[in-house]
């Protein structure tokens, strides 16, 4: 009987253990059933199942700005803005409208209500894990560390680049729950935007603390946009098409003009915008994002115009330049406003090929320098020998009587383009300081040719005008041909030096402009900042506000109770003013200074005797009469050169060492020097002095009068000394700019010295 009734009750234990737990498996999971039984999207936002996406558009809108979690404090506000955000998901979305409709799902395999992580949400608001507890599927590989934004990296090189293409930045941490909810429609935006050249970032809260609070980003997750310099905060619900949204949105609206069959009045823009256009031709009605964002990044440079071939007015336009409708067209023009320059077709268009076709035509084939950006890319400074650029300037005016000069102009720069040569004109009436600088301040009332090469960043150029003036005549088509011809085989041709202002900014607007503009930014920043940001982001607004006033009233109320006498201005001492130093003895710039010392018998052995190999010393010879103005003449010329750590400067007082310069010159090897040049005056040559290697390059004054006169160094020798006497001492040294360039290269001629003699005259014994 035992053994039966212990049977019985083995038997009995596994059925109501398993009805055990399967009483608690339900337990668990009414939670998830009863949500998703609850759960409809249509109670949430209040509207009947046949309304309209504008009535959902207008109730989503209202009911988010009631919930959103940092304007409601109720405890259930983040949850409800959830339900909020994935109810308007589904309904903004016909399909999967559809399937809520149909079988109560929001998509075809995922049981509608619940998210991949819907069943921890219960335990949100109890405990707080870290997402590696429950094994989440934390996007770490999704290259999290490639758009990670640092606090120099951003400053250095984000915020600059803002200025070509917009930025989506994501604030994220290690300990939020939100921030993995977000995560797989931020993969999937990522991968659309980030191809078609929108930069992407991520900011951890946790870590870049400083750059956090730089952007005024204090909770995660927070969704940034950034264009231009300036912060703008996503508000919406993360869904996919809101951020694309978001980021068109951040665009100027006038990037890409529609192009509404009459075409002309858009390319002929050229002449006032002066930039060349470009029509962009594709079968949607509204301009893809990939277009809007190439205009972005090349607004400078070209004009955009869109051409929805679909619509029937741009019929005659696609058949006049034979448009394939099968496959999106670029067509590029710049002077001929019919015949385009450049065509590209592709049926699946990149963001690299748009880039480099505009990049290869980004100027005009003869632009107008309008600013100084423009001069400095098109008429680059000369680094090297091979890569210089030679810029042939047409000087004119925008008169009517000029337009048939201008166009003869342009027909010569389309039949001689070179890459040496860059072709460009500019109005004497817009840019007078350029004009001026280049024409020695003469007058003209003829449009003028100039070729010219630039060689320092301050401005410094070489130039040669062109004889003649410029009419468009085939006789002064083959006098520029010419020039042109003697330039690229002699650069030395360009005789003449100068040193350009800074070009005046066409193209700026005017102050009133830009003042309502950054009026406009400014209350736009406020009014989002009041909308969307919590007291603590507003604490530094209304700690300035306050601050005002309070500077503004206790100013009015201490000049109301202040004694009248006390606000009578007081008359400052006088100070004795500083004594001043010559400019003419030290040379310097940003990489330090150096002293011009005199070669004396102490100095002499260290300056030149016992110069460290390759290193040189420049020396002006002087007399006691000339000493001052050589000497800053002389600081003057050499001022660019003076951070070269192998040139020294020195300068000879012939007064104290007349026989120095004598026995120097009679020691030189035979052929080295002409022997027809006089030497009766050395008041104003240079010396650059090789004391290891015993050589010596001479610079002779040159009369800079003279047109045809060249480089010292090339000098006839019939200026002798009756030509030299002649030239006024301030005008010495008007070349030895142009010698110092050459020494540097290494063509200037070397007079080699067996021995260098002594500065003392009663002695006999030279320094070897």
């Amino acid at each position: 009987m035992k053994s039966d009734h212990r049977k019985s009750q083995l038997q009995t234990r596994p059925q109501w253990t398993s009805t055990l737990y399967l009483l608690l498996f339900l337990l668990v999971l009414e939670p998830c059933f009863v949500r998703s039984a609850e759960f409809d999207p249509y109670k949430i936002l209040g509207v009947g199942r046949r309304a309209s996406q504008a009535e959902i558009k207008k109730a989503y809108k209202t009911l988010a700005r009631e919930w959103h979690p940092d304007k409601n404090k109720d405890p259930s506000a983040e949850d409800m803005f959830i339900k909020i955000s994935k109810s308007y998901e589904i309904l903004s979305n016909e399909e999967r409208r559809a399937n809520f409709d149909r079988y109560g799902q929001m998509e075809e395999n995922q049981p509608f209500g619940q998210s991949p992580h819907q069943g921890f949400r219960s335990f949100h608001h109890s405990f707080y894990f870290d997402e590696s507890f429950f094994q989440f599927p934390r996007s770490r590989e999704f290259a999290d560390s490639k758009y990670l934004l640092h606090h120099a990296q951003f400053n250095s090189e984000v915020l600059p680049d803002s200025f070509r293409r917009p930025y989506l930045i994501k604030v994220t941490s290690e300990w939020c729950f939100a921030c993995i909810h977000i995560e797989p429609v931020w993969k999937e935006t990522v991968e659309e935007l980030e191809p078609l050249g929108v930069g992407i970032g991520i900011i951890d809260l946790g870590y870049e603390r400083r750059l956090s609070n730089q952007l005024g980003a204090h909770r995660a997750p927070s969704i940034i946009g950034l264009v231009n310099g300036r912060v703008s905060f996503f508000h919406q619900a993360v869904v996919r098409e809101h951020l694309r949204q978001f980021i068109e949105d951040l665009l100027p609206s006038t990037l890409v003009q529609k192009v509404l069959g009459n075409y002309l009045s858009f390319l002929e823009a050229w002449q006032v915008e002066n930039k060349p256009s470009v029509l962009l031709f594709d079968q949607v009605p509204v301009v893809p994002l990939l277009y809007k964002l190439t205009a972005f990044a090349f607004r400078d440079y070209v004009r955009f115009g869109y051409v929805d071939q679909g619509a029937t007015h741009n019929s005659r336009l696609l058949r006049q330049f034979n448009i394939n409708t099968y496959a999106p067209t670029m067509l590029l023009f710049k002077e001929d406003t019919q015949n385009p320059v450049d065509i590209i077709q592709a049926r699946g268009m990149k963001k690299q090929i748009m880039d480099e076709f505009v990049t290869n035509n980004k100027f005009l084939q003869v632009p107008r320098l309008v600013n100084q950006q423009l001069f400095d890319e098109l008429c680059p400074i000369k680094q090297f020998h091979r890569r210089r650029k030679f810029c042939v300037l047409l000087i004119t005016d925008q008169d009517q009587a000029f337009a048939p000069g201008n166009k003869a102009f342009l027909d010569f720069a389309a039949a001689n383009k070179k890459d040496v040569l860059r072709f460009a004109y500019v109005y004497q009436q817009h840019q007078q300081p350029l004009c001026q600088a280049l024409l020695r301040n003469q007058a003209t009332l003829s449009p003028q040719v100039v070729l010219l090469e630039r060689r320092t960043q301050a401005g410094k150029v070489l130039f040669r005008s062109v004889g003649g003036g410029w009419n468009g005549s085939e006789e002064d088509k083959y006098r520029l041909y010419g020039e042109i011809e003697l330039l690229q085989k002699d650069p030395s041709y360009l005789s003449s030096d100068a040193t350009l202002p800074e070009l005046n900014n066409e193209m700026a607007p005017i102050f009133i402009i830009r003042w309502l503009n950054a009026v406009y930014d400014y209350f736009l920043q406020v009014y989002d900042e009041l909308l969307y940001s919590n007291w603590r982001e507003m604490m530094p607004i209304l700690s300035l506000i306050f601050s005002a006033l309070f500077i503004l009233f206790g100013t009015v109320i201490i000049q109301a109770f202040s004694e009248p006498g006390e606000n009578k201005p007081q008359k400052p001492k006088s100070k004795e003013q500083p004594p001043s130093t010559d400019p003419g003895l030290t040379l310097g710039d940003t990489r330090g200074t150096q002293q011009v010392t005199e070669l004396t018998d102490i100095t002499y052995t260290s300056n030149l005797v016992r110069l460290r190999p390759g290193h040189i010393n420049v020396v002006l010879v002087l007399s006691d009469a000339s000493k001052n103005v050589l000497l800053r003449k002389f600081a003057k010329e050499v001022f660019s050169f003076s951070g070269t750590q192998t040139l020294h400067f020195s300068f000879l007082n012939l007064d104290k060492h007349r026989h120095w310069m004598p026995a120097l010159l009679r020691s030189a090897r035979p052929g080295d020097l002409e022997d027809e040049q006089d030497f009766s005056d050395f008041t104003g040559h240079v010396l650059a002095l090789n004391g290891h290697k015993r050589y010596f390059c001479l610079f002779r004054p040159v009369f800079t009068g003279d047109e045809s006169g060249g480089d010292s160094s090339l000098s006839d020798a019939s200026r002798g000394a009756s030509r030299a006497t002649s030239i006024e001492l301030h005008h010495k040294l008007d070349r030895l700019g142009l010698w110092m360039e050459r020494l540097l290269e290494g063509t200037l001629p070397r007079v080699h010295v067996p021995a260098w003699p002594s500065l003392d005259p009663h002695s006999s014994t030279s320094h070897s």
